[in-house]
């Protein structure tokens, strides 16, 4: 399995370009399992590592929570969609950089070619999450469903989201 920074690029049912290989659209990926798992997930303070799939799921539940915050007051799917895509506009900060969350949780990377890989990679997977949670939180006829939404307001292992 191909890693960068120690972050493990696991395949993902996507068609958004990147560098994670591609997975069978009827097997779970980490993105079904951080929104499946979400709201429990959430409400920890502390979060048993026992792999480095783990770090990314930790990542992904983080990343679901900033997303939620944006949606937070957008009242139509459109109004979402819009929200989601200016997130997916921002640049993604790797290890080491200012804005990377949770210092220490994946190393250092050893190359400019190592940070871009896993930049390429957290921008696919966050740009496939946008959409698969823009999904959940609204309903099929484009209003927000709440019990989604109300979870923006938690803070995940007590990180502040902006």
């Amino acid at each position: 399995m191909t890693k960068a920074c120690g972050c493990p690029l696991l395949p993902l049912k996507s068609h958004i370009k990147g560098p994670a290989p591609a997975s069978d659209q009827d097997r779970t990926d980490i993105v079904d399992e951080a929104i499946t798992f979400f709201r429990a997930n959430v409400f920890f303070r502390n979060f048993d590592i026992k792999s480095s799939a783990d770090k990314l799921l930790i990542y992904l539940t983080l990343y679901i929570n900033v997303a939620l915050k944006r949606l937070e007051g957008c009242r139509t799917l459109a109004e979402g969609t819009k929200a989601i895509i200016n997130l997916g506009l921002e640049k993604v900060p790797v290890p080491g950089e200012p804005g990377f969350p949770f210092p220490g949780l994946f190393p250092l990377p050893q190359s400019q070619k190592e940070a871009e890989l896993l930049r390429n990679y957290l921008k696919q997977i966050r740009e496939e999450t946008s959409g698969r949670l823009l999904s959940v939180a609204y309903r099929p006829n484009g209003t927000p469903n709440k019990w989604w939404l109300a979870f923006a307001k938690r803070k995940f292992m007590n990180v502040i989201v902006p």
